[in-house]
């Protein structure tokens, strides 16, 4: 287990629920990934992010797909691409992610609670 947080710390972390709007291969990352644009409403807008989820995935079942991802981390360069959010998942027994699940629909752009 990590250190332990104050809840002031947790609130400073902005994650949010947004839709992929739109997938593409990554063919040059490291390892297998997806280039995904993900809309995060009004407020936020659209959103690339790159993800290591192409075990569990294809793009086809992820355009519409909601997710939930930190929003205010600093731009990460991952080769070619500039990931703008941290999309979020949990690793499975073999070590392949598995998206963090939201199970209602919830309007893009909503924080976590």
């Amino acid at each position: 287990m990590s250190e332990t947080i104050t809840f002031a710390d947790f609130e400073r972390v902005e994650i949010r629920v947004g839709t992929i709007v739109e997938v593409e291969a990554f063919p040059e990352a490291r390892k297998p990934a997806y280039k995904l644009k993900i809309d995060f409403g009004p407020e936020i807008g659209i959103k690339k992010s790159s993800a290591q989820i192409t075990v569990h995935y294809q793009p086809e079942d992820l355009v519409g797909r909601q997710i939930m991802a930190v929003v205010n981390f600093p731009p990460r360069q991952i080769g070619p691409v500039r990931s703008e959010v941290l999309t979020l998942g949990f690793e499975d027994e073999a070590g392949a992610i598995v998206l963090a699940a939201i199970d209602k629909p919830i309007p893009n752009g909503r924080k976590l609670m």
